[in-house]
């Protein structure tokens, strides 16, 4: 099973990206767009007011993907609200769904937020996630958004699906509360999104180890893992790490 992740988009210092239900049908309509250009799979999502989860299947780069979707929404709700500069904290997470077991263990963890900030009774009554996709689908609803075929597979009446998204369960996925490592991809998009970090090579020692400690620090990633993003040698980036 190669190519899907859960996705988590949060709010910057925890806050609402969300404020009505206008900015959430804007935001599925930067999302249906995004799908339709990018092709990805979407197979499961749900809008919180401080954060979004997707479950996806990319088509092109997972990271050209949520730039096309969350680029536009920035735009929209800065200049509905007054604000200006980053509305999302460190652009996205995201974490690699490599078995059929944790990937319905994914799309069950995402239908219950909702249930699980106590904000409704039931998945059905919560109107932003893709949960009553679902059951629309098993009643020959073609869902607007989301691919539906492959995760019905796994469940051959709707009573099967409603019965697994039930079951009591210590499901522990990406959580908005909670730390979640970046992917290459992610901490790629990080750099190119900043004009000094693309260049961080260039730069004198100082700022050149200012901008590792800065980006180690956003992403919590490994020595390892940074000096293979950043094609820089992995005694730099200790050497920078250690001035902290």
């Amino acid at each position: 099973m190669t190519g899907i992740y859960h996705v988590m988009l949060k709010g910057i210092d925890s806050r609402n990206i969300f404020m009505d239900d206008e900015d959430k049908m804007y935001f599925m309509e930067k999302l249906k767009r995004a799908k339709e250009t990018g092709e990805f799979k979407l197979y499961a999502y749900c809008l919180m007011d401080n954060h979004v989860h997707l479950l996806m299947k990319e088509g092109e780069e997972l990271g050209i993907s949520i730039k096309r979707i969350t680029i536009g929404y920035v735009r929209f709700h800065n200049q509905k609200y007054g604000r200006e500069g980053h509305l999302f904290q460190n652009r996205y997470s995201s974490e690699a769904v490599e078995d059929e077991r944790y990937l319905l263990t994914v799309l069950r963890y995402i239908h219950n937020n909702p249930l699980k900030a106590h904000i409704v009774a039931s998945q059905s009554e919560y109107r932003w996630s893709s949960y009553q996709n679902y059951l629309d689908a098993y009643h020959g609803i073609t869902a607007e958004y989301v691919d539906t075929d492959f995760m019905q597979s796994y469940f051959k009446q709707v009573s099967d699906f409603e019965k697994f998204s039930c079951e009591v369960n210590q499901d522990d996925c990406l959580d908005a509360s909670t730390f979640v490592k970046y992917t290459d991809d992610g901490i790629k998009a990080m750099v190119k999104e900043n004009q000094r970090y693309s260049g961080i090579m260039s730069l004198n020692k100082t700022e050149r180890n200012e901008c590792i400690r800065i980006i180690h620090k956003e992403t919590s990633c490994s020595i390892r893992q940074l000096s293979r993003v950043l094609g820089i040698g992995k005694r730099i980036i200790e050497n920078a790490i250690k001035e902290q």
